[in-house]
Order: structure tokens, then C-alpha cells, then sequence
């Protein structure tokens, strides 16, 4: 219980900071938590908060930028999502600040809609013709037309809403924690979830999510450099992205951490990105050097 009360703290603290632009203090916390390490255990992994485990146990894979985009340095980006025409879906957090939104990879926005204050937003995904998107602590998702982002219904969940994608016959849900849950796409109800592990162990702190097209799920693992590619049907961690020190957006004065992951439809390249950065990159994840 006191893991999960400092958790939330750090969780909540985060945003505040950002608000009060206390930049320096930010980018203390932030070096502090997702620096590599350099007390790890030989043979286990050197990012903070993963579990030690067998290096053989998963594939290595670090990003690889092949193109950098502008990026709107206010929003605390939440969840990213790339449709069938090449616009992005943004959703962002922070309460009085929530909104999501479409944007070109230029950065021209368009058909904003806000959040109530009293919501924080979280993560958000694309299936079908609707926009889920999740908040933070107030148990509610929202159900959006795709096209215009207007609010067309709304549902309850018990527990904590953190990222959110579609498989394309369900929607995976994340709560900070190191199970997903599985969502009818009509209903949001829960129909089965998954814990996910990393060479037999535990995981925690699962986050914004993206199904990817061959049926794996990432997952931004909070306050770490870390992506992990899950395999949804059995919670088994069979890749581990390294973002340690790929993004400069990430070091400039008031950036949060990674958060936002889109495939580029029919293609192997996704879009990164973080909380109030400035740069959206698109990456190819491509095996470490040994």
C-alpha cells in the first residue's frame, strides 16, 4: 500500500510542477527516475523500475528517428493515435487543461473539444467510427464521434484509467498497474484482463498503450526510458525499447516524460512523443547493439 500511495504522489505531484513551470525541479525529478543506472546487477536490466530478468528472455530494441515533427509544447499529451487519413488524435491531462484534439504531423490543429475541470484526461484510442478516451481518477470514458472529436456517450469503470488501444475487436486498458483489461468496445464493460510479466516477474506502472498491427501491444512504462512490446493473449513481455538518452525534446527546461506512441498505418514506423515536449519523432524500433 505505501508502494502505491507514493506512486500516486509522484503521479499527481508531476503535473503540478509543470503547471507552476518549476522546470528546474522537473527536470531534477525526472533525470533522477528514468536515468539509466549504473548499479544494476550484471546480467539484468539497467533501467529503473523494471524487474531484473534474463537479457535472453526478451528481444532488445532501441529507436531508431527517422523524421522529427513540431509538437504543441502545451500539451501535456495523454494518448496518440494516427487515423486511416494521416491526422493525429491528441488527448492531454492536467485538470482545467484536458482537451483532445486533431492535429496534421505539422502541427496544425483543428476540432478541439475540453474537458470538464473537475476530469483529468488519460489515454485515448480510435476503433471504428469513435474515440474512447479515458480520465484519470474520475472513473469516466468518454465516447466520441472520430470525425468531429463531440462527445456521444459516456461510461464507468472502477479504478484508475491510464492508456487505452483497440485491437480492433476490443479496447486494452491499462490503470498503472501491471495487468491490462480487456473492454467491449460498445459498452467499455470489463470482459477479461492479463497480467503481464517480464521473464516470470511482476510488472507495475503500464501506461499509454498502442495495438500495434501484428497483434502486439506497447507500453510506455512510467517514470522509466522504457517501452515494452506485450503479447496480450498470454501477459508476456517479448521485447523491451530502450529510449535512454534518443530524444533531446525530453532534456529541454519544463518536459515531462515519454508518453504518446502511434503506428503509421501499413507501415513499421511509429510516432513518439512526451508530456508538454516539443518534438513528435517518427522512429523505427530496430534491434540494440550488443
Amino acid at each position: 500500500m505505501i508502494a502505491v500511495s507514493l506512486s500516486r504522489f509522484r503521479r499527481c505531484l508531476a503535473p503540478l510542477l509543470a503547471v507552476a513551470l518549476v522546470s528546474t525541479c522537473v527536470s531534477a525529478c525526472d533525470s533522477s527516475s528514468t536515468g539509466g543506472s549504473d548499479s544494476a546487477a550484471p546480467g539484468s536490466s539497467s533501467l529503473p523500475g523494471i524487474p531484473d530478468a534474463n537479457p535472453d528472455s526478451y528481444a532488445h530494441l532501441v529507436p531508431e528517428i527517422t523524421a522529427e515533427h513540431p509538437w504543441d509544447s502545451n500539451s501535456f499529451t495523454q494518448g496518440l493515435e494516427m487515423d486511416l487519413s494521416g491526422e493525429l488524435v491528441v488527448g492531454t491531462g492536467l485538470n482545467g487543461k484536458s482537451r483532445i484534439y486533431r492535429t496534421s504531423v505539422d502541427g496544425v490543429q483543428s476540432d478541439a473539444q475540453t474537458l470538464d475541470p473537475k476530469y483529468f484526461g488519460e489515454g485515448i484510442t480510435i476503433h471504428g467510427d469513435s474515440v474512447w478516451q479515458l480520465t484519470w481518477k474520475e472513473g469516466t470514458a468518454f465516447r466520441r464521434d472520430l470525425n468531429t472529436l463531440e462527445e456521444k456517450a459516456t461510461a464507468s469503470y472502477e479504478g484508475e484509467g491510464w492508456g487505452l488501444c483497440s485491437d480492433g475487436q476490443r479496447l486494452i486498458m491499462s490503470d498503472g498497474s501491471g495487468t491490462l483489461s480487456f473492454r467491449d468496445p460498445e459498452t467499455f464493460a470489463e470482459i477479461g484482463s492479463q497480467e503481464v510479466r517480464l521473464d516470470g516477474k511482476a510488472t507495475s506502472e503500464l501506461n499509454e498503450l498502442e495495438c500495434t498491427e501484428d497483434g502486439k501491444v506497447l507500453a510506455n512504462v512510467w517514470q522509466t526510458n522504457a517501452i515494452y512490446e506485450i503479447n496480450p493473449e498470454n501477459g508476456e513481455v517479448t521485447g523491451v525499447i530502450d529510449t535512454t538518452g534518443v530524444f533531446p525534446a525530453q532534456d529541454k527546461p519544463g518536459a515531462d516524460v515519454l508518453n504518446g506512441i502511434a503506428q503509421i498505418p501499413g507501415t513499421d514506423r511509429y510516432l513518439l512523443t512526451g508530456k508538454l515536449w516539443d518534438t513528435l519523432y517518427e522512429v523505427r524500433f530496430t534491434p540494440a547493439m550488443s
